[in-house]
């Protein structure tokens, strides 16, 4: 008699001892556990194709929940699978929950307090039974983490991607292992990409073969003499001349990784 394939589970979350817990209760549910802690972990994490259930929090470093949960959702149209978000605010703070085309949210409490609601969640799930926003499951305030705070970041990280897409210039946010985890409409446009074909890809494979030597020696300049400011570099991209000028992103006086715009020159 053949053993049964365990059901895969991908918990993607930038807080460890969250990962943990969710992970180990999966685990005695008998699900394999794959972990990823940030959203672009989380899509490389994919690359071997779909999961049975996915974790994912709404707000992380890098590539965000929202982000992550569009692009899965494109990736795996024709083999979804369950996911379930997970927020640090209530349903109602969040910015259209449901546009994220998520199957169930459940707000972060204190871990003891959650267990039993996963277990319950979880055994839903395994019966099949439909999820609505009227039973989506979440806590009472009295037991969600300060509200003030996280209604306050909701705000700034609010104001700051409405400055970020309404910059009259492609920008791409690029990691300290050269992969993409950010890129505004305008690089889309641009690059004529949609975003699930930007977010975790080395970014030399946005550009022509000829053109990515002379792109990571700009990066690699950038990163060995730090007094350079930024380097532009004119590149072809689908018969059009486009300018990009890069720098180095720097994070609390640390090297982060590199931010690129880029203009069409045509």
């Amino acid at each position: 008699m053949c053993a049964q394939i365990p059901k895969k589970a991908l918990v993607v979350d930038n807080d460890f001892f969250f990962v943990e817990f969710i992970a180990g209760l999966l685990e005695k549910m008998g699900y394999e556990v794959i972990k990823a802690y940030d959203g672009k972990e989380g899509i490389l994490r994919l690359e071997e194709g779909p999961v049975d259930i996915l974790f994912v929090d709404t707000i992380m470093p890098k590539i965000d929940g929202a982000q992550f949960i569009k692009i899965v959702r494109q990736k795996f149209s024709k083999t979804p699978f369950p996911i379930i978000a997970v927020s640090g605010i209530l349903l109602e703070e969040m910015d259209e929950p449901l546009s994220m085309e998520v199957d169930y949210c459940m707000v972060k409490g204190p871990i003891e307090q959650m267990a039993p609601h996963i277990d319950e969640l979880i055994a839903r799930i395994g019966k099949q039974d439909p999820s609505s926003p009227e039973t989506l499951d979440y806590f009472k305030p009295g037991n969600l983490y300060p509200r003030q705070i996280t209604s306050e970041l909701i705000e700034i990280l609010s104001f700051q991607k409405a400055v970020y897409e309404s910059i009259g210039m492609g920008v791409m946010v690029i990691d300290k292992d050269t992969r993409v985890i950010e890129g505004n409409l305008h690089a889309l446009t641009i690059l004529n990409r949609p975003l699930e074909d930007l977010l975790a890809r080395p970014v030399a494979s946005m550009f022509p073969k000829k053109e990515r030597a002379g792109l990571i020696e700009a990066m690699r300049s950038l990163i060995s003499d730090q007094g350079l400011k930024r380097i532009t570099l004119a590149m072809p991209v689908e018969s059009r001349e486009i300018r990009l000028t890069i720098s180095l992103l720097r994070i609390r006086g640390d090297v982060g990784g590199w931010v690129i715009t880029l203009q069409d020159l045509d």
